[in-house]
């Protein structure tokens, strides 16, 4: 062990008329343990947050988009088999979108009302495994043809909202109305609950429903024509690229828009979020080095005479300096070691405590009326834990800088000039 490092850590046991130092030694290691904590498990809710939500989006919405310009899409199965052909496509599948209102005992709500495919949804939605309660069967009745009512795919917040339940009868008042001498009339159609679904986002558990494609085509006076087709790649950071290649393949009055488009504004908004909160966080880190600073500056006021009669021996500027820099990272790799272990441990299990404060506290932490998903995600990624690791301890290196350079700087004939 070199004598600097066997000096620094000496230092560090503080005697008993210095437990001032040491107290705030002590401070110093909770204020970085603090900061990095805080820094880990927030940038690791940020992170699952925004994994969770793409999951969500994309598990409901097309990977890509194609759409025919000016006018809803015909001829969209022909469309959708050269879609399903260019390389790196998992499946396509056409699809209608309105808007209307649903009308119920329970009272009247505007909604989404989506077309789908019952045959091919399940090549581009996880709409068929969110289903909890009926079946995606009961949207095969033709709308106006054999007996009972089409049926109809309802969200659980909407079913709950409306007070309906599988079975029940809902009413779909369509905004587009038709032209008679007194003047439009909305139309209307009776539908029939085939099944709840739950997508774990309140936004669409509220406000989304399907139906059949056909009986959508007839509500909605579409005749043999969808609003465009969907599509799922396999690799979704390659949107724009198969996008591209899909343009190429159809070669005609179409466009395409991939999910970075249709939600560049709330990813965008996350990532600025994200580094705004890392920002601030690191502020944490930067007091705690501030405490560092203080705790060596009064260090090398109390270890005036060691520091003379150590250069009176022989040793040089230098080894003063690593010295007091030994004890400065000692206190930063300590705090950083700390706070790793605690901010990994408590965002690996972040679900869990959450849940314990629920129970405790007898409050929902995260009502999904507010944000857009129902549980508290949380995911570790090492590199960003890794590069939190080395901004505390670089950070903390920088503060020993200036304590270490005025040690060295120290005349050994003031400090023995008394004694």
């Amino acid at each position: 062990m070199s004598y600097e490092l066997f000096i620094g850590l000496r230092y560090l046991k503080a005697k008993r008329k210095q437990t001032f130092i040491s107290v705030i030694t002590f401070i110093s290691i909770a204020g970085i343990t603090v900061g990095v904590t805080a820094l880990i498990i927030v940038l690791s809710v940020m992170t699952g947050f925004e994994e969770d939500l793409r999951e969500k989006i994309l598990g409901i919405n097309a990977n890509v988009v194609v759409t025919e310009l000016g006018s809803p899409m015909e001829g969209y199965a022909e469309v959708a088999e050269k879609v399903r052909g260019v390389g790196g496509v998992v499946g396509a599948t056409p699809f209608t979108y309105n808007q209307a209102m649903i009308s119920a005992p329970g009272g009247v709500v505007g909604a989404v009302i989506r077309g789908l495919e019952p045959e091919t949804i399940g090549e581009v939605a996880v709409l068929p495994d969110k289903v909890k309660e009926g079946s995606m069967e009961g949207l095969r009745p033709a709308l106006g043809e054999g007996p009972g009512s089409p049926g109809i795919l309802i969200g659980r917040e909407l079913a709950r909202n409306l007070g309906v339940s599988v079975g029940d009868d809902i009413s779909v008042i369509s905004p587009m109305g038709t032209m008679t001498p007194a003047g439009p009339v909305p139309r209307m159609a009776s539908f029939r609950v085939a099944g709840v679904f739950e997508l774990g986002m309140y936004e669409y558990d509220s406000s989304l429903a399907f139906i059949s494609i056909e009986n959508a085509q007839s509500f909605f006076r579409m005749g043999d024509a969808v609003s465009g087709v969907e599509v799922k790649i396999r690799d979704i950071y390659k949107a724009e690229e198969i996008a591209d290649l899909i343009m190429m393949e159809l070669r005609g009055p179409y466009w395409t828009r991939t999910w970075m488009e249709m939600n560049r504004n709330l990813f965008s908004a996350l990532k600025l979020e994200k580094a705004a909160m890392f920002i601030i966080l690191t502020l944490i880190i930067l007091v705690a080095a501030m405490n560092i600073i203080s705790t060596l500056i009064m260090v090398v006021m109390e270890k005036g005479k060691d520091i003379a009669i150590l250069k009176s021996l022989g040793a040089t500027s230098g080894g003063i300096m690593r010295i007091f820099m030994v004890e400065g990272i000692i206190i930063g790799v300590t705090g950083t070691a700390i706070g790793t272990a605690l901010g990994v441990a408590a965002a690996l299990n972040l679900e869990k405590l959450i849940q314990f404060v629920e129970r405790v506290f007898q409050f929902q932490v995260l009502p999904p009326s507010v944000y857009y998903i129902d549980t508290f995600p949380s995911k570790v990624e090492p590199l960003v834990v890794a590069a939190i690791v080395a901004i505390s301890i670089g950070i903390s290196f920088l503060a020993t800088l200036y304590p270490s350079w005025q040690a060295s700087r120290f005349d050994p004939v003031e400090g023995l000039r008394y004694e």
